[in-house]
């Protein structure tokens, strides 16, 4: 797991001890992730940050990272941040979420940082924020707010 820059969260206890293990398996699995090059950079209990290195074919035409990019990572670093405080046997999938653009996706990486706001039993708000890295200096570039559910996982093939 790559060390990254990152900002307190607020201190959750995970209801699975293997937690951080299960995330890591998870995001190695998801295929989108991996073409996108998401890096998945530190897991907490609902806390997670991963970062987007800047690459030509997800930008948009001015040389910016494209919006759906940075939502994308919005979404699943909220998503992982949720997930990583829910039982073993359970999945988390996204409801809703708002995400605001408030400045170009420019720079040499995005840095997504999701944290759980609250943690029902089974509904759970995350706050994300999204940073471009330019030159070493993080400037917001989008905000989200996001409401996941647990969901029972599906068996293998099921």
């Amino acid at each position: 797991m790559r060390q990254c820059r990152h900002s307190d969260s607020l201190t959750f206890e995970p209801r699975n001890p293997d937690y951080v293990q299960r995330v890591r398996e998870a995001f190695a699995g998801q295929a989108m992730l991996a073409s996108l090059g998401v890096e998945l950079c530190r897991i907490e209990p609902g806390f997670c940050e991963l970062q987007l290195p800047y690459r030509e074919d997800i930008s948009q035409n001015h040389g910016y990272f494209h919006g759906g990019a940075i939502a994308t990572l919005a979404d699943v670093s909220g998503g992982f941040a949720g997930w990583s405080l829910l039982p073993e046997g359970m999945w988390i999938v996204t409801v809703e979420y708002k995400t605001n653009i408030v400045a170009p996706g420019r720079g040499e990486r995005l840095i997504g940082r999701g944290r759980v706001v609250r943690a029902g039993r089974s509904l759970t708000t995350t706050e994300i924020e999204v940073l471009a890295v330019e030159q070493g200096r993080e400037t917001l570039c989008a905000t989200a707010l996001q409401t996941l559910m647990a969901v029972r996982a599906q068996p293998e093939g099921g």
